[in-house]
């Protein structure tokens, strides 16, 4: 999200700068400034998503971690929205759906209800920085993981808007096989090898997901 983006904001709301400026608890001069590109509204996100009623990728963008503990992957998907892990949605701080993304991906062992839920991420939030992820995944080697999901996702919902990201994913796409966010013994690797999906094969990856599987993409 940009400070044009931010403005167009407001005015959705029919709120004046005064008016806008008082809801968020800073001066209209202070919002004149975030408005106009002057000042980062990154310390301002949270609320400006509460009281504006933003998505999520109005939240800055964080380092990508790994090993992360399984429930807590759950429940961060869950506060972004996902509908399969709406009994987790309580309590803590929702994080950019990039952020997450990129996090799960960079997993050795991801949950498969997890997992099934990355393709609905990459629907539900189209406006997630393309350049932070693409960056991000070829400094770590997730590009054909990444690649996976948004096809999984733009196959799933039959979207169009996603085949740039996914084509520019492609460019740098690694030849090595890879397994999608789990380790594998020898004979899931062996049936995998007969048994991916077409999609997973495009990517270079074992795993038997297609976009058949894929839920909430309505």
């Amino acid at each position: 999200m940009d400070h044009e983006q931010l403005k167009r904001a407001r005015l959705d709301h029919g709120w004046s700068q005064q008016e806008a400026a008082a809801r968020l608890g800073v001066t209209q001069a202070y919002l004149s400034m975030l408005e106009r590109g002057i000042r980062s509204f990154a310390a301002l996100s949270r609320r400006l998503m509460q009281v504006y009623g933003l998505p999520a990728t109005v939240l800055p963008v964080h380092e990508v971690r790994e090993d992360v503990a399984p429930g807590s992957l759950a429940h961060e998907l869950a506060l972004l929205g996902y509908p399969g892990f709406a009994h987790l949605r309580r309590g803590g701080r929702t994080v950019n759906p990039a952020t997450f993304l990129l996090t799960a991906l960079a997993q050795r062992n991801l949950e498969a209800r997890t997992i099934e839920g990355l393709p609905w991420l990459v629907l539900r939030y189209p406006d997630m920085p393309k350049d932070f992820l693409v960056r991000e995944a070829r400094v770590r080697n997730l590009q054909n993981r990444l690649g996976f999901v948004v096809t999984l996702g733009r196959r799933a919902a039959r979207r169009d808007d996603l085949q740039p990201l996914e084509e520019t994913l492609a460019d740098s796409k690694l030849a090595k096989e890879d397994s999608f966010c789990k380790e594998l013994n020898d004979a899931e690797r062996r049936w995998l090898r007969e048994n991916s999906s077409e999609e997973a094969r495009q990517w270079h990856l074992l795993s038997d997901l297609r976009p058949d599987v894929v839920r909430y993409v309505a």
